[in-house]
């Protein structure tokens, strides 16, 4: 895909992008005011305030984190290629748009594991990203090996997890809601084992998307290294 065509698609992602996220606001916002508190024991079960509050979070998050990739850009000059900023709001989209408000989570099956499998590689690739940056700028000459290279790839992977997941500990906390999956579409809490295999499947995802991603960009870089030694005494004679 040409440049400039990557261009305009990531345009048009992104608006689609914003305009979902800023109608979700308006109607979780609307939602959450008129919605019970809390369900009288004995009614059916429907939404409550704490449901939109979830919902309002998450969309107000991803208008601020979908800013990142222009953020970066302009603050600290790193330039995100386009096909990972494209791949970041196709992410931002199904997992907020479609997962909290139309509630795929629920819906799809294994919908949260498909979404931490390709954030997971996503972040990955990022890792990758950053290496090569550092490199190309003028100013800090790193020079690191391949396997290096992937182990700082697969930690800043399963750092930007975890923190992931301490946010939405952190949010439950604080504001009574359900990010970590603790409590069921109906409202029935779940306890043991079961409240904790959202979050340690959500890592270990992770970890296995992030590995598979950082393998073969090891060893893409490990013959790429070969390449360029074998030709550098061909240009030395």
């Amino acid at each position: 895909m040409k440049q400039s065509r990557r261009k305009r698609v990531l345009n048009v992602i992104g608006i689609i992008l914003m305009v979902s996220l800023a109608l979700s606001i308006v109607y979780a916002g609307v939602r959450f005011c008129i919605a019970p508190t809390e369900i009288a024991e004995g009614m059916p079960y429907e939404k409550v305030k704490s449901d939109y509050l979830l919902m309002l979070t998450q969309c107000i998050l991803g208008l601020f984190v979908m800013m990142l990739p222009s953020l970066l850009s302009r603050k600290w000059k790193i330039v995100v290629p386009d096909v990972i900023c494209i791949l970041y709001y196709v992410f931002l989209y199904c997992a907020i748009f479609l997962g909290e408000v139309f509630e795929f989570y629920y819906l799809v099956p294994h919908w949260d594991t498909v979404l931490h499998a390709f954030s997971g590689a996503m972040l990955g690739a990022l890792g990758f990203e950053l290496v090569d940056f550092l490199n190309r700028d003028g100013g800090v000459k790193v020079s690191l090996s391949p396997l290096f290279t992937a182990v700082f790839a697969f930690s800043f992977a399963l750092c930007i997890g975890a923190l992931w997941e301490v946010y939405e500990f952190s949010f439950d906390a604080l504001l009574g809601l359900n990010m970590q999956k603790h409590t069921t579409a109906d409202g029935v809490p779940l306890v043991g084992t079961e409240a904790l295999l959202d979050t340690m499947k959500d890592l270990i995802v992770d970890a296995i998307a992030a590995f598979a991603v950082v393998t073969v960009g090891f060893l893409q870089n490990t013959v790429l290294r070969r390449r360029s030694a074998e030709e550098r005494p061909e240009k030395e004679t």
